[in-house]
């Protein structure tokens, strides 16, 4: 959660933010904040090299998690969710799940006390289907490696 603020306060972003908002700041940003601006080996370079990586990895992140590309990848979503879950991994707030069918997933903003709930779940499907899957910002971080 605290990332997914983060960007968005680099962005000015609203809760929601279109692709097509979304793009024109990045390329805004970008134009500002880009390092050959600056003169090599100068304090302002390095600050503008950081702040542009920064940038990039918002934009990606932002991308990842609006409401439009959730929408185009749906069915795929739905098709994953229902696969057996092969691994699953707490850091702080992020759940990350990896699927039998190859696919990971993060879902941000998981508390430590439901992730314990669904270690102990005898049913890890079913438990994070009606508990996580449709309820937490999740986004997709690896594809599966089969293709189709």
């Amino acid at each position: 959660m605290k990332r997914i603020n983060e960007y968005k306060k680099l962005f000015g972003a609203e809760q929601d933010m279109s692709l097509k908002s979304l793009k024109s700041t990045y390329r805004n940003l970008v134009k500002e904040w880009h390092p050959d601006k600056f003169q090599a080996g100068d304090d302002k370079a390095i600050e503008a090299e950081l702040k542009s990586r920064q940038i990039i990895d918002g934009y990606h992140f932002l991308v990842s998690i609006a409401p439009e590309t959730k929408a185009a990848n749906l069915d795929e979503y739905h098709e994953t969710i229902n696969t057996p879950i092969m691994d699953w991994q707490h850091k702080g707030l992020v759940l990350e799940i990896t699927f039998l069918d190859g696919n990971t997933y993060e879902f941000f903003g998981v508390n430590k006390a439901l992730y314990i709930k669904l270690c102990q779940s005898d049913k890890l499907t079913r438990f994070a289907k009606r508990n996580i899957f449709n309820t937490y910002t999740y986004r997709k971080i690896k594809k599966s490696d089969v293709e189709a």
